[in-house]
Formats: structure tokens, sequence, C-alpha cells
């Protein structure tokens, strides 16, 4: 493999010229598409080179104000030099061809059983046409499709359409990796939205023959998210129409394209009896997100990929909000705290962890991270909650009023903020710029006087990049508790600054219980050392819901870590505080399963290497699920009950509070299943009437090794389905026992049913395979084996996948020395292997340190 280019944000240039409306026809076939552009170029100064990006193109015809030249694609550009252009404005023309049919990499324009899409972000439209394919270049687009396939859709307003054609105008600028074309026999499921200021859009959900009974819940989620943009942010939609497509084979969840979002089926479709809860509130989630970008992403966009973060972290942080509003903000903000420590802190410690702006990258396809997505969204909580509510709303009208049609900058970002608000932010925006995890460590003291010490120290992890670790300044949220679990006064936010820090509290009768950190109010390692008496009395007062969670989280990690070290079994205390909460009808039930939930394997294994201890998989398993016995025995005479009276009546509904019910009566299935053998599991298989309850019987029957006659069963009924049959290869794979999960693995790769093409069939095997910890992690290295030897076979077709799904090594230094060994074996062994895409062999490198 060719030693890659490595981009550094250091060498940004601005383009060079100024590029007029850019005309589009698509003259579509499978194999040999034909492909005309056309725009005008003005320099913006001196004299320059034209530099146009393009990849896997058949150049036939180029051309300056209509005249033929010879243009020489090389390493994947045409370059003009300046003196062979003309002084001034000028046209451009080119004439390519493609092949979408054989367009593996699901990037550009393909094919999907039949029908045309695109993905463009991040540099996908240089596989259309050559072009300047940069996020700073904006402009309008007119697009002409020719075929004759029944639905031609592009961005913008439909403007034309006759007999085998159908033109599109996209008014408001945009970059190229907005642009999106859709071809094929689909069908509307259509909608209608009234603006705040009367005017009506046209919705549609455009699917496949045969999905139409599966767009309600999208439609549904669409416009409560146009409503919710209306009167929490004041954004309006921009266009005469929204348009949404379903594609089977893509390798995201979805794209925001201007207009035209294009969706994988999985973050679309949705019926009772093919979408679990976590189905429903992920189309919703998405639906919303895809949606906000038309502001936070399309109207102002990001200058360079070295700001992704900008509209990524922005958005993901205004999608959670969404999601907080309609179903419980506590829950949420317990969810998305679990999901940036499972995923973002994963890849903080380890050889992948990169600030959330990178300085520097080979392919950026790899910095679609948890980093960007996730703690980018918290540094946008973090700076809302330190300029408060009426800061953050004036700094964001301030914002969408100086930026709009902007291609912009994290520095234009943080501007509007100081400009809105009068805060310094430089100290903030270190955030931006230093890889890792911070660690925050509490101590306190208490003199008689009545004055109560809170000290904070904040220390900042070694990572790959060798950056310098500067003081950050964090958000520390607390609250201060008296015996009888009452408020001593309002919560506030102690704002650290400087390596250490003391705060004082004064005035008190007595010393208070302090609850440190609410709300999750910075993403940081909280080291606070307190009683376990302590966290019991937070778990059973604490004002806070989070802070309440995280003082059982702590309790529970802490039991099951002394288990797993020293063979300690759990304090009557913690079973009984478990007990409690499971009674405690006062609590909603999606906080109970939450709190139920006892912390992960691969948390474990952090939470070991942490304290400087070398974690064994296969002990953590067994410890896990000795723990989860003793609990269920432990809850037994509560069970049975809580699964009837947590049953939800009537037919299936997605709101909140069924998904709550479901959630609980599910969590209190699996531990009844570590009682019974699985004989209330298949009761529950039989009188399942919804996905979410059949997936869950389905998971305990086969975790207790009795589920062959409902997998036989679930895949005759559901053989034709491709999106439920994703459940069924990953869930065999997820719950199979550690010694068989590589084995189920390799054996499911042999069904009929198995596309290696497909990113969700793959991904629904081999990142079911690395998500189940001890069996990825097999002593003999089969697992691992397994994994580079699909890997290889991946990336010929679609690096961009392959890519991501070999981030299940990255936790290679937590590991023994044996595993250690095995996991850089297959690593080399990918690095070695001939023409290894760019995609992976960055993530092989950067891995291998």
């Amino acid at each position: 493999m060719s030693e890659p280019q490595t981009i550094h944000l250091a060498d940004y240039r601005p383009f060079p010229f100024t590029l007029g409306e850019v005309q589009l026809t698509f003259r579509l076939a499978p194999a040999a598409t034909r492909v005309l552009s056309r725009f005008t170029l003005a320099p913006k100064g001196g004299r320059e080179d034209l530099v146009l990006f393009g990849a896997h193109l058949r150049l036939i015809r180029a051309a300056v104000n209509g005249a033929e030249i010879r243009a020489e694609p090389k390493d994947g550009q045409i370059r003009i030099a300046a003196a062979d252009l003309p002084e001034g404005p000028f046209t451009w023309e080119a004439e390519v061809e493609i092949d979408p049919a054989g367009n593996t990499a699901l990037e550009g324009l393909y094919m999907s059983n039949g029908m045309y899409c695109t993905q463009c972000e991040a540099e996908g439209f240089r596989r259309i046409t050559f072009y300047p394919d940069r996020p700073d270049v904006m402009t309008t687009f007119r697009v002409r499709i020719e075929s004759d396939l029944p639905v031609l859709l592009s961005n913008g307003n439909p403007v034309a359409e006759g007999p085998g054609f159908a033109e599109w105008h996209d008014p408001w600028p945009k970059p190229s990796y907005l642009f999106a074309l859709v071809a094929g026999d689909l069908r509307a499921h259509p909608g209608q939205f009234t603006t705040r200021s009367g005017r009506e859009v046209a919705l549609n959900i455009w699917v496949r023959p045969g999905d139409e009974d599966r767009c309600d819940w999208a439609l549904t989620s669409l416009k409560a998210s146009m409503r919710w943009d209306e009167e929490v942010y004041g954004r309006e939609y921009d266009l005469d129409i929204f348009n949404i497509v379903a594609v089977d084979d893509f390798n995201m969840g979805a794209m925001e394209n201007k207009g035209l979002n294009i969706f994988n089926s999985r973050a679309v479709l949705a019926r009772a009896d093919t979408a679990t809860d976590a189905d429903f509130m992920r189309i919703e989630a998405i639906i919303a997100h895809e949606y906000f970008h038309n502001w936070t992403g399309n109207r102002i966009t990001c200058r360079d990929w070295f700001q992704l973060c900008l509209k990524e972290g922005l958005t993901v942080f205004r999608d959670q909000q969404f999601t907080g509003d309609l179903r419980g903000a506590a829950v949420k903000r317990i969810e998305d705290a679990l999901t940036l420590r499972d995923r973002q802190f994963r890849e903080d410690t380890g050889p992948l962890a990169h600030p959330v702006r990178p300085s520097s990258f080979v392919e950026i396809n790899n910095f679609y991270t948890a980093t960007v997505y996730e703690k980018g969204a918290e540094l946008i909580g973090m700076l809302k909650r330190l300029v408060g509510d009426a800061g953050y709303k004036a700094a964001l009208d301030l914002y969408f009023t100086r930026h709009d049609g902007q291609a912009c900058t994290l520095e234009d970002w943080l501007k509007v903020f100081e400009e809105a608000t009068g805060r310094d932010l430089t100290q903030f925006a270190r955030w931006y710029s230093q890889a890792g995890t911070p660690r925050l460590e509490v101590s306190e003291a208490w003199d008689e006087a009545g004055v109560f010490t809170l000290t904070l120290r904040q220390s900042q992890p070694e990572t790959p990049d060798g950056v310098e670790k500067l003081p950050l300044h964090i958000p520390v949220v607390t609250g201060l508790l008296n015996p009888n679990g009452d408020e001593l006064a309002p919560s506030v936010t102690l704002e650290l600054t400087e390596t250490e820090q003391s705060f004082r509290f004064e005035g008190l009768s007595t010393r208070p219980i302090a609850s440190v950190l609410r709300d999750f109010s910075a993403p940081v390692i909280l080291s606070h050392r307190q009683s376990d008496a302590t966290r019991a009395f937070l778990l059973a007062h604490d004002s806070d819901p989070f802070n309440r969670w995280e003082a059982g989280r702590t309790l529970s990690r802490e039991v099951l870590a002394r288990l797993i070290s020293e063979g300690t079994p759990p304090s009557a205390d913690w079973l009984a505080a478990m007990a409690a909460l499971l009674r405690d009808e006062s609590l909603e039930p999606a906080f109970r399963a939450l709190c139920l939930r006892l912390p992960g394997e691969d948390d474990m294994a952090a939470t070991l290497a942490g304290s400087g201890l070398v974690p064994d998989p296969h002990h953590i398993h067994r410890a896990r699920r000795s723990l989860q016995t003793t609990l269920a025995r432990h809850l037994a005479p509560q069970l049975p009950g809580l699964i009837r009276a947590m049953t939800p009546q009537g037919p299936y509904s997605p709101d909140p509070t069924s998904t709550g019910q479901r959630s609980l009566k599910n969590m209190a299935l699996a531990l009844q299943t570590r009682l019974d053998g699985g004989a209330a599991a298949q009761s529950a298989w039989q009188a399942a009437d919804n996905m979410t309850d059949q997936m869950a019987a389905l998971a305990c029957l086969i975790e207790a090794g009795c589920a062959g006659t409902a997998l036989r069963a679930f895949e005759a009924r559901y053989g034709g389905d491709r999106l439920v049959m994703d459940k069924w290869f990953m869930t065999q794979v997820l719950c199979a026992p550690p010694e068989t999960a590589a084995d189920v693995a390799e054996a499911l790769t042999a069904h009929p049913k198995f596309d290696l093409k497909n990113p969700n069939r793959f991904r629904a095997v081999f990142g079911a395979l690395s998500a189940n910890h001890a069996g990825f992690h097999r002593a003999d290295g089969t697992g691992y084996r397994l994994l580079a030897d699909w890997l290889l076979r991946l990336d010929a077709l679609n690096p961009q996948t392959a890519a991501r799904m070999s981030t299940a090594f990255e936790t290679l230094p937590r590991y023994d020395a044996d595993r250690q060994a095995m996991m850089r074996e297959e690593l080399q062994r990918l690095k070695a292997a001939p023409r290894l895409s760019r995609d992976l062999g960055e993530m092989v490198s950067r891995m291998l340190g």
C-alpha cells in the first residue's frame, strides 16, 4: 500500500475561485451512467491553478468556455495550470461515465436492489463528476435526471417533469457533500406540514413497494421535529417539499441532504410486529437529527472537515434536547451518558483517541466518531450551562443571523457566544483541541464552625498525539443534602478552571452529603470517595435523577468489581437497595429498569484497567452472570408480579409510558430466566404481540440454551423481512455463550441470507461478535482471527464499513500479553494485505501505534 497523504488543519487555504450555479444532467444506466456538469468559475484574486477532484470516473469530454481541452486525471484530480485558464470568469464543462451497479463502496452514486441513490458526505461527490469537492465551496444546483424509472428525485424543489425526465432546483447554496439523487420504483407515504408563517410543505416518505404500511412513525416524527425546531430554536423549514427515502444498502444511519434526506431503511421503517421500542426511539431521534441539520449543517455548514464537530456536535445536542422534551429529560440524560461512556470513553482511552476537532487526518471517513458526535454534543451542553438559557438563545440567534449561507469554523461559533454573553471562552476552547477523558477528583472537609469544603482536582491523561494538556474549564453542578435527604440549597455550578480549586459552603448546621457532577454536567471520570452507605443514601434520596441513578450504578460497579477481583459476594445492603428501588412505584419504570441494569462486561473491563488491573474477559463474564443470579434470587418474590404489572394493556404503542413499562418488564424477565431456565421466557415468547417482547423473550431463551424451536419459528415467519432478519442474526451472536460466539458468527456467514455487501447484515453478525465481550476476547484468539478474515473480504468491497468495524481491536492495550499479541498479529496481517484501502489502513496503523 502506497503511503497515504496526511491532511493538516494548519494547511487550509481558501478555494481561489468563486463558483456559479451548477448544472448537472444524469443519463442513468446501471453500468454506464453519463453525468454532464457545467458551472462558471471566477478567480477571487491572482491567477491560480484549478484543481478538481474525481474518483472512479471515465472522462469523456472536458471543455473551458466551450472549447475542448486535454485534461489528464491523475491521483484523483484534474489540475489545470493557471496559464492555461482565461484571465476572467470562465465556464467549465465535463462529461463522465460512472458505474453505479459496480459501486460496492456505497459512496457517490450507486445502486441498491435496482434503486439509484447517493451518499456524498464526506467526499463522495467526486465519484459523480470532477468538482471542487470541499465543504467551503457553496452554490446552488439545477439538476436534470433522465431515466424511465417512475420516481426521479433530487435536492430542492421540482421545477419540470415529463416522460423520461425530471428537473430539480435547489435555491439555497450548498456544498457538494449535500447533493442527493434517488431514482427507482418507489411509493410515497405523503403528509403535509404548515409552518408557523403559514406556508404549506409537502412531506413524503419514499419506500419500496410493500413497505408503505411502515412509514407512519417516521412521518409523525418528522412533523414533531419540524414543530419543535420552530418552537425551541425559531427555525422554519425553507423549501416547498421535504422528501425522505429509505435505502437498504447504506453505510450510515442517514444523511441530511438538503430537502432529500436519504436514510438507512432501519432508520425509517417501523411497525409493532417488526420494530422494537428501541427501533421506534432510534427512528424518532434520527429523523429529528437529520431534519435539524437543515439549519445546523446545511444553511450553515463547516468550512473544512476539521470542523465536523461544529455541525454534528450541535445537531446531536439538539436531537438530545428534542428526545428529552418528548420522552423525559432524566431518562434521556442517563441514556446519553451511558452511550458516551460505552463508546466515547472507550475511544478516548485507546490508540484511536483524538480531539473533538482533530488537527490532521488521512481519511476523513474515519473521523465520524463518538468523539466528534457524542463528546461534541457534551461540549455544547457545557457551553449552554456556563452561559445560561438566555445567553445560549442569544448566541444561537446571532449565529443563525450572522452565518446563514456560510461555511464556518469553531472560532466563528465560539465568537458569537463571547459577543452575546460577554464570556471569555479562550480556556473553554481547549476542550476541542485536547484528546482524552479528564479525571475529576473530589475531596471533602468539614469543620464544626459549619464550613464544608469541596476540593476539586482535574488531571488529563496522556494520549497518542502527545499534546501537552492544560487545565480545562469544567462546570461541576453540585448539590448538598442534609441527613434527612432534603436539599440544603439549590444546585450550584462550580467552575473549575485551575488544576485544583477549593469551594467553601458556610453557615451549615450539620455536615452535608455532597451530590457532585449532577446531570453529568461535564464528560469526565469522577473519583469521589464515598462509603457504600452514602451512595445508598443518594440512591434513595438525591433529588437529581442522574446522580440518583449514578449512585446506584457506582454501587453496582463496586460490588461487581469486588466480586471479580476478590470473590466478595454482594452485601445485604446492596441487595436491599435494589429491592427497594424495584418496589418504589413513584419512580418511572424506565428509570427503575436503568437502575437495575448491571454494568456491562466491557464497562467492567475498562473499570478494572483504569484501576491498574488486567481484566480477564471470561472471569468478568462469570462474575457478572453470578451477580445476576444472586440479584434474581433476592428479587424472586417480586419478579412474577412485576412482569404482570408492567405489561401494557391494549394495542401496542411506542409512547414513553408503555416503552418504559416494557423495559422494566423485560428486565424482570431476564432476571427470572436466571432462576427458571427459560420457563417464563417461553411463556412470554408465546404471548408476545409485538417485536419488543418477542426479541426480549428470544434473547432470554438463547441465554438459557433452549431457543432452537423459537429461532426456527422466527426465521420461518420473518425470513423475507430483511430488517427483522438482521435482529435474528444479531441476537444469536450477541447472546451466545462466550465459548461458542465466534463459532455461531462463522456459521451464520454461511447462511443463504448473509450478505457481505449489505452493511446492516455485516454489522448484525460482526458488530454483535465484538459486543459479545468474552466471546470476542476468547482466550484462543478465534474471535480476533474471524473478524480480521472478514474485514479483509469487506475492505475490497466497502472500505468505509470495514474501517469502522475494525475498531473492535481498539481496546488492545487493556488486556493480558497473550491477547495483546494475538490482536497485534491480526492487525499486522491486515496491514500487510495487498491493496488495503486507505480507510482501513489508517485505522490499523493507528491501533498498532
